[in-house]
């Protein structure tokens, strides 16, 4: 459902969707989870929310690494009837490429800067040569021309920059001080927002001027949420889920995590 109400409203509604890790076969499990049918709760849970804005995907929509797995993606988006502006990232599972080929219509948009009012999410790749994050020197130039300076932003990306404490720290972003020096030459960053986690966490990070606060929220996933206990991959008796982010027009952020149980 695509939101009408106009671009100078107070405030901006994002929803972010993280790690559908699809297969082949629509009935495909993931470690006994219809990871297919997950994503259609979403979807459709997204649908029936017409004041959100825009829809972020933040990467690894494939388990299997099948053409097919990315074609189920883009059916279950038009079979929920979504027509809200849908962004996506690349996670260490996808190809770049498979999504900018089957990610091709509306309502998605391979536009990494989305402007709207006081606002720009910036869209980060953080897709390295191995499952870990790594933000290539591009990426980093990428951003510095894209920020606007009068604008409050919000970055998002697929690893997360933060270690949280469990096994997946083994596969975050590599190169974090770098990752962190480069965040800090702008004053205007409010938060960071990944995926990659399968989990919802919220932690704050002092900039390297030591001037600011900026926080990371993390998304839980579509198909799975890790349980943080084991060491490897084991899902809690969760249901799939999203976040919901308010950007208001004078700079603040709020969230919510979306469970469906």
């Amino acid at each position: 459902m695509k939101n009408a109400e106009p671009m100078n409203k107070k405030s901006i509604i994002i929803a972010q969707l993280s790690d559908s890790h699809l297969f082949s076969e629509k009935e495909g499990l993931h470690h006994g989870h219809n990871v297919y049918k997950n994503l259609t709760r979403v979807l459709q849970a997204i649908y029936q929310s017409p004041e959100i804005d825009y829809i972020v995907f933040s990467g690894d929509l494939t388990q299997d690494h099948t053409k097919q797995s990315y074609q189920n993606f883009v059916d279950a988006v038009h079979e929920a009837k979504i027509e809200t502006p849908f962004y996506y990232l690349a996670g260490n599972h996808d190809e770049p490429e498979l999504l900018a080929q089957y990610l091709s219509q509306a309502p998605f948009i391979s536009s990494t800067t989305i402007n709207h009012g006081d606002w720009q999410i910036q869209l980060l790749n953080s897709k390295g040569d191995t499952p870990a994050g790594y933000v290539h020197r591009q990426e980093f130039t990428k951003l510095k021309h894209a920020i606007k300076a009068d604008k409050h932003q919000l970055l998002m990306m697929h690893h997360h920059p933060i270690d949280l404490g469990y096994f997946i720290d083994k596969h975050g972003l590599v190169n974090k001080t770098e990752f962190w020096q480069n965040i800090s030459n702008y004053d205007n960053i409010k938060a960071i927002a990944c995926g990659h986690v399968h989990g919802a966490h919220e932690l704050t990070k002092q900039l390297v001027d030591g001037k600011a606060l900026v926080t990371l929220y993390t998304c839980p996933a579509t198909s799975i949420q890790f349980d943080p206990k084991v060491d490897g991959v084991a899902a809690l008796a969760k249901g799939p889920a999203y976040r919901l982010y308010t950007l208001q027009k004078q700079g603040t952020i709020s969230s919510k995590i979306i469970m469906l149980d």
